[in-house]
Formats: structure tokens, C-alpha cells, sequence
């Protein structure tokens, strides 16, 4: 079968840094496949590099091998024979030249005249090594007609945030920089500024008259794998809260922009990292699994957060005095991306004693940042019946409930896609990123200490503290909807 390609963007080599490593495998490959499966893909030539001495052939095992693994079995049968003719490889030890003479050599390949190709180079490397490769573009003549993709964290703090920023617009222009948070890609996050921004009925409630505190929360129940060095540079707040968290509550607060384009999006949501007030050690729980230190390459003595929660604040017109609580961690007791907003409860006066009004909290709207999205209006409705007893009732929706659950785009998949058409609403800006950093500032210096945890556990029990006088939303006294209801 003949798979269509999307013409209205250019013919594209996509150079994929660190083509043999988890991420690539996991998640690049896969998500390629699926594009040029539905015909989201120009026409291409995808090219791997890493430092593995390989041909063609030894990259598209690589790539098979991922792609069994973690794409839809339906997907393989329809697409790889023709997907796999796209491949190419070449070996970072050739250094740029040599990498300079893969790409013309795919340029070449493509049904395109000279000169009206785009590159688009995808940095899925540790981010300690981004600083070369940038390097190694500009000097192999590769920045020219390319977009470049550079995954978290985008530097570690202030300093290096802002000397990262400096070297890479040394080479590219800031247009063509892409700073990848896959959070923003999935359809749930986009659904929060649907919801906010196409129903009357919501905004005019979206603020601090109304809305009594926010919670993001992002448990794991995965461990650092094969990542210890990384992960040890790093630590949650670095590769969780900064990157992801942050950009989530971004699109909660958010004022609503001018228009649906990167611009107008990014400037509101700069604005809200712009009133945030300093995050204070005071406010933040650090956490530490038990056998941590035992993975091979973590210090026997480390001090690094494989958990943190913390209490935050936008003060600004909007929503001066409502918390924003955050929590992250590896190895607890379930794997969730949930975002909860917590309505201002109603007097009580009229209602009976033992009526039940206010026992299981305030009304919640809960959105699920799953790939297949979810939504929640908790509220409490008279139970049917003699007296007048309220249960905590919801209504629900998600995506498996419509007839589009098959064109949902899985993060990577869109963000890839996007960053083809050089459309940047869902990347973080220079500006936002160096903000948080500012913010963190007195946290990166002076950390509080890391309370133990059990792997399993909902993580150290000071957690608590940060969200007292409320509780965490998870776990959930009353579970979502399934499919088969």
C-alpha cells in the first residue's frame, strides 16, 4: 500500500541524536510510524545518530525492535515495511562533516529542488551534551532552513538556563527553537484551554471568588531505570516540576490570550510565571524512595528528591491568596496526571443536620491528563428518597466515549508534527524558562532535607504538611468511569 504524505508541509530530513536510546525507542520511532501511517509525515528521510558504529540495515533492527515493542501491532503490519525504506544512519564519530554529507546525501533522495528541504534535529541526548551538538550543527552548516528540538531540563538553574539559551541563539534563531515538554502535547492539556475558553459558563467562575485551591498532581510508579547519572543531576523538581508542572498550571491560570497562536499563548502564560512568588524551602517536601541509594551509580550518600510536593502562589489579580499544590515522585503507589480545582464551598445554614452538605468536601473539576483524556464535575445531589440526605454525585466524560478516540495524537506524535510546521504553541519560550529558574532560586540553594518513603506509598508522610488544612485528590474515594461502565 501506497501511504499518502502531508504535502502541505516541506520535504524533511529528520536528524534523530541519540537514535539507539530509550527515548527514541520508547517513544521517536514509534511516534514517526504512526505519523506516516496516517499521513501526517511530508516527505522524508529519518536519520539516526549516536556514537554506536552501525549501517542502515543495523538502525532499522534498532528501530523494528522499538517499534514491535511499543507501537500499535496494526500500525506495524500496515506501515514498516514502507516506513523502514525511509531509514538512514550515520555514526557520530564521523563527526560533522561526516554528518554534513548524511544529511545532502538524504537531501538528495527527496523529491525536492536544492535548497527547499527543512531539517529538523531532534536532541534525544542527556541534556549535559546538548551544548556540543548545537555546536557540531552550526559547524557541519546544519542550522540553515532547520527547526532544532532540545528535551528537559533545559538547563539546571538560573545561570545555566540562561548561558544554554545564549549558545543555542548563537546558532539558531529563537523561532527555531523547540524546547519540548510532552506534557503539553497531550490532548487533555489543550482540552483545559477548551474548556476554559469555549464555555460561558466556566470562566466567569475562573478565579479567586470562586475557586478555593488547585492541585497538580503527577505520580509514578516507575523507578530510574538505566538513568542514574541523569537522574542524579536532576532529581523531581528539575526534571518534573520546572518542565512539566509548572508549563500544566500555566495553562490553568493563564489569562485568555489575544488568539490560538504561539505568541499570544506564550506571552499569558509568561505572565503567569512573571507573578509567581518565590518558592520558599518552607513550603516544599523533599523525598527519597528506600533502595534508592542502592542503584548502581546513585552516591551512597545522595541527597537528590525522587519526590517533592509544594504549595506555590500566583499573585495576581486573578488568584492572589489560592494555593497551587503540587506533588511528583518515582516508585508510588500508582501512576496518574491529574489536575484538580477545588470550588469555594456554599453556607450550610439551610440545610438539616446529618444532611450530609460539605462531608466529603467541596465540589471538584477534575481533569485527567491522560493520552485518552478524561474529565470530572464532582457535586452533591439529594438523595432520592423521604428527608433531604446529599450524596456526592459526578458527571463524566471521556474520550473513549466519542467516535474520535482513533485520532487522538499521542504527545510525541503531535509535538513532532507541530515542530515540522514550525508551530510553537505548545513550547516552552526562553522567557518562561528562565522565570522558573528564577523562582526556584532559593530552593536550588538551600534544599530542605529528603524524608524517606516506602516504593509503593503515596511518598513521606510530611507531605501532608504542604497541603494541610486540605488532602491530596489522590487517591480517589470514587473511580472514573470504564468503558464498559
Amino acid at each position: 500500500m501506497q501511504h499518502a504524505v502531508d504535502r502541505h508541509l516541506d520535504p524533511h530530513v529528520i536528524v534523530l541524536f541519540g537514535a539507539t536510546g530509550d527515548l527514541a525507542r520508547r517513544k521517536l520511532l514509534p511516534g514517526l510510524l504512526r505519523l506516516f501511517d496516517a499521513g501526517l509525515l511530508p516527505e522524508c528521510r529519518i536519520l539516526g545518530t549516536s556514537l554506536e558504529a552501525l549501517d542502515d540495515a543495523g538502525f532499522a533492527r534498532i528501530a523494528k525492535e522499538g517499534c514491535d515493542q511499543f507501537a500499535s501491532p496494526a500500525v506495524m503490519a500496515a506501515a514498516w515495511d514502507e516506513f523502514s525504506a525511509l531509514l538512514r544512519y550515520v555514526s557520530q564519530v564521523d563527526g560533522p562533516a561526516g554528518l554534513a554529507a548524511a544529511v545532502q546525501s538524504c537531501e538528495a533522495e527527496l523529491d525536492a529542488e536544492p535548497g527547499n528541504t527543512r531539517r529538523l534535529h531532534y536532541l534525544s541526548i542527556h541534556p549535559g551534551a546538548a551544548r556540543t551538538v548545537v555546536t557540531t550543527l552550526g559547524e557541519a552548516g546544519l542550522a540553515e532552513r532547520a527547526r532544532v528540538v532540545m528535551e528537559k531540563p533545559f538547563g539546571t538553574d538560573l545561570a545555566s538556563a540562561r548561558s544554554l539559551n545564549a549558545h543555542v541563539r548563537s546558532v539558531f534563531d529563537e523561532s527555531e527553537i523547540f524546547r519540548i515538554d510532552h506534557f503539553l502535547g497531550k490532548e487533555a492539556a489543550l482540552n483545559i484551554l477548551a474548556f476554559r475558553f469555549a464555555n460561558g459558563l466556566f470562566e466567569p467562575i475562573w478565579n479567586r471568588q470562586h475557586i478555593d485551591h488547585v492541585q497538580i498532581d503527577v505520580p509514578e510508579t516507575l523507578s530510574i531505570a538505566t538513568r542514574a547519572e541523569f537522574y542524579e543531576s536532576a532529581g523531581a523538581f528539575r526534571d518534573m516540576v520546572v518542565t512539566h508542572l509548572f508549563q500544566i498550571m500555566a495553562f490553568v491560570a493563564m489569562e485568555p490570550p489575544t488568539a490560538l497562536e504561539p505568541g499570544a499563548i506564550n506571552e499569558e502564560k509568561n505572565k503567569v510565571f512573571r507573578s509567581m512568588l518565590p518558592i520558599r524551602s518552607e513550603d516544599v517536601v523533599r523525598g527519597q524512595f528506600a533502595g534508592y541509594r542502592e542503584i548502581e551509580g546513585v552516591d551512597p550518600d545522595s541527597q537528590t528528591d525522587t519526590f517533592v510536593a509544594l504549595r506555590c502562589w500566583v499573585d495576581n489579580w486573578r488568584w492572589a491568596g489560592v494555593p497551587f499544590f503540587l506533588r511528583t515522585g518515582k516508585r508510588l503507589a500508582e501512576g496518574a496526571r491529574i489536575v484538580s480545582i477545588a470550588f469555594n464551598e456554599p453556607p450550610r445554614s439551610m440545610f438539616p443536620r446529618g444532611s450530609g452538605v460539605g462531608s466529603l468536601g467541596p465540589d471538584h473539576l477534575t481533569f485527567d491528563l491522560a493520552d485518552s483524556s478524561k474529565l470530572s464535575l464532582s457535586f452533591y445531589g439529594k438523595r432520592p428518597g423521604p428527608g433531604f440526605v446529599l450524596d456526592k454525585l459526578s458527571m463524566q466524560f471521556a474520550t473513549h466515549e466519542t467516535d474520535d478516540e482513533k485520532n487522538v495524537l499521542e504527545a510525541y506524535e503531535r509535538l513532532i508534527h507541530d515542530a515540522m510546521a514550525g508551530e510553537q504553541t505548545l513550547f516552552t519560550s526562553s522567557e518562561g524558562i528562565e522565570r522558573l529558574w528564577e523562582v526556584a532560586a532559593d530552593l536550588i540553594e538551600h534544599p530542605p532535607r529528603v524524608h524517606p518513603y516506602f516504593p509503593g506509598s503515596w511518598g513521606p508522610e510530611a507531605m501532608h504538611t504542604v497541603v494541610a488544612p486540605y488532602t491530596w485528590r489522590l487517591p480517589f474515594e470514587r473511580q472514573w468511569r470504564t468503558r464498559d461502565g
